[in-house]
């Protein structure tokens, strides 16, 4: 029997293939069985147009046979069958595909679409075998031939008995070596591993002989193995169900089967969209924050399939960043896949589909906002700075995306509240957005800078993350309305009390101040009378675009970009302590210097700033106690 030769650039590919193109050596029986399953559709297929044809899809299954004695692994299907002259052009040429050219002539128009595209699936097998044989006879031929290769050196056809219609695909698995046990591909829970994570959704049975114990009948402690042909997969996959069909808990049951997290979802997205692009989706938004999800180990992305078989475990470029929480999966025949099915092509189809989920996800949390606040707000709390850091990357690019989903806690409402609600509530004279930033609310609700916004009625947003304000000032402004902070040199309004303003520009106290200035020389850039405190003697305001919460989380990081913000000492000029500086600096120019030393260190202790010299802190509160 002559041995045929492979193409030159079939045999180049082929060893390019077995040695680089799939990742993952279990991709054969995806492979393979995705190649059964359109076997099965040509029947199909084919029993629409001939009326002498009738496609009974409980006649139609495929087989995993693992055979540990003899080391081979057979996967069998009742599909149409290849001619000799299919099995020369389809497997004698890589990359001929015998699908792809089927689905050209009879193009699918009920959704029941040909998976294979592309020809070289089934030489993935070789990646795992040894030896190749496939037995084959198809839909109306009483010939059967056998095709066998041992790999790039060319490959036999001879005629052979088979009975039935349909292909055998007999593996002669490799044996073990140091770096690779093969002989897992006999195992049968292992098999049924792969099929149930690459191939659940394939439309016809695929069946195992499965062996199990139970108790032999009549005794209670004796037990015996039996064998019994199972089904393996799902068949039907949960989204290609109408939404009608379906209850919570059969998402609920879902998302735990795909484990997709240990905790029950708060919403979930059920997408069917036929339009530009064709594709199902079932997104998830989680209740829990998962525990590595700032950690480079945390992996983004959604489920992939075509045509119901695993693609990509996380495709990425399905969710934004800032959407990244999101779970559940994809499921598409439009898209451009490359050789090995394992990689995407970078095509329209893949964005139009990322752009729409975008949209779904951003519509699903504004109705969670709208209609139930309370799960709005537990998601809020695992996710919400995650979206903060949506508004604040790529320059603020993704802002209009993200600015009705951010919350922040409220000093009148004494919770979260949206930048819609805010502006919905401001008074006509209120012309910007006020925010106070610090560790804490209860420690921001004690900032002496509140004093003034609060008297005058205006509600202050509390900034209590270290992206908060580098978000808003990514936002710069919410429906024409500026934000500002409360610790910011000009507040955008005049003193109430007229009597004040008038007092401070008649005696602004220049000298003392100035005096004051060079004692703390490059602490500060200014000192002067505050129009903003009520209660307190001293506070720090901030010039320039770095405000003080923004200059402790920059030093915070690791390259310590010793960034400074550019503060202003302000003193209170109607509080008892401004009379005593005014007497140091008439008769006590020493006592002067140790009042200045103490309220430039309490105005860094009330902004939660490291004190330069402790030591000499303490040392200058007791000097004032004797």
């Amino acid at each position: 029997m002559e041995k045929k030769q492979f193409q030159a650039e079939s045999k180049r590919l082929l060893e390019m293939m077995i040695n680089s193109i799939y990742t993952q050596k279990e991709i054969f029986l995806r492979e393979l069985i995705s190649n059964a399953s359109d076997a099965i559709d040509k029947i199909y297929y084919k029993a629409l147009t001939d009326d002498q044809l009738v496609f009974d899809k409980d006649s139609y299954y495929i087989k995993v046979i693992p055979d540990k004695d003899n080391r081979t692994l057979t996967i069998l299907d009742t599909g149409i069958g290849m001619t000799k002259e299919e099995l020369e052009t389809n497997l004698g040429v890589i990359a001929k595909s015998g699908s792809l050219a089927f689905k050209k002539e009879n193009e699918p128009k009920d959704g029941h679409d040909i998976i294979g595209q592309f020809g070289v699936g089934f030489y993935s097998a070789f990646m795992v075998a040894d030896v190749v044989t496939v037995i084959s006879k198809a839909l109306g031929s009483d010939s059967a031939y056998k095709w066998e290769s041992a790999g790039a050196e060319g490959y036999t056809i001879e005629p052979c008995d088979k009975e039935t219609i349909g292909t055998e695909i007999i593996l002669k698995i490799k044996e073990n070596t140091e770096d690779e046990s093969y002989e897992e591909f006999l195992e049968v829970y292992r098999l049924k591993g792969i099929i149930k994570k690459y191939s659940d959704f394939i439309r016809y049975p695929i069946k195992m002989d499965v062996t199990s114990k139970r108790l032999k009948e009549g005794s209670d402690n004796e037990f015996e193995d039996y064998t019994e042909e199972q089904h393996i997969n799902s068949m039907v996959p949960i989204w290609r169900k109408n939404k009608s069909e379906l209850t919570a808990e059969d998402y609920e049951k879902f998302y735990a089967e795909k484990h997709y997290g240990f905790d029950k979802p708060i919403k979930h997205i059920h997408i069917s969209a036929d339009g530009a692009v064709v594709y199902q989706a079932i997104l998830f938004i989680p209740e829990n924050i998962p525990f590595d999800y700032y950690s480079k180990e945390y992996e983004k992305g959604l489920e992939l399939y075509s045509n119901g078989v695993l693609i990509m475990n996380k495709c990425s470029d399905l969710l934004p960043d800032y959407f990244s929480f999101v779970k559940g999966m994809v499921d598409s025949e439009s898209l451009s896949l490359n050789i090995s099915r394992e990689m995407l092509q970078h095509d329209r189809q893949l964005k139009l589909i990322a752009k729409n989920i975008e949209s779904k996800i951003k519509s699903q949390l504004l109705s969670l906002l709208k209609d139930e606040r309370e799960k709005y707000e537990q998601f809020y709390k695992s996710f919400g700075r995650q979206l903060k850091f949506g508004v604040y990357s790529d320059y603020g690019s993704h802002k209009e995306v993200l600015q009705d989903l951010v919350m922040f806690y409220s000093s009148k409402e004494k919770k979260l509240v949206t930048l819609e609600e805010y502006v919905s509530r401001m008074p006509e004279d209120q012309k910007y957005i006020y925010y106070a930033s610090g560790p804490s609310n209860e420690r921001i609700e004690k900032l002496p800078q509140t004093e003034l916004v609060a008297e005058k009625g205006y509600e202050i947003l509390y900034f209590t993350d270290d992206i908060d304000e580098f978000a808003v000032k990514m936002l710069m402004k919410y429906k024409d309305k500026e934000f500002k902070s409360v610790s910011s040199g000009d507040l955008g309004f005049e003193a109430e009390d007229k009597k004040d303003n008038d007092d401070a520009d008649k005696n602004d106290h220049k000298e003392l101040f100035d005096y004051m200035k060079g004692l703390l020389e490059g602490k500060v850039t200014s000192v002067r009378a505050s129009k903003r405190l009520k209660s307190h003697p001293v506070c720090l305001s901030t010039e320039g675009d770095v405000s003080i919460e923004m200059e402790k989380i920059l030093n915070a990081m690791p390259n310590n970009p010793s960034v400074k913000a550019e503060k202003v000492l302000e003193i209170n000029i109607h509080h008892e302590v401004f009379q005593s500086l005014q007497t140091s600096y008439e008769q006590d120019k020493e006592k002067l210097n140790l009042y200045t030393a103490l309220l430039y260190n309490q105005a860094l202790l009330i902004e939660g700033l490291p004190i330069e010299d402790p030591v000499e802190f303490t040392n200058d509160i007791c000097k004032i106690m004797v």
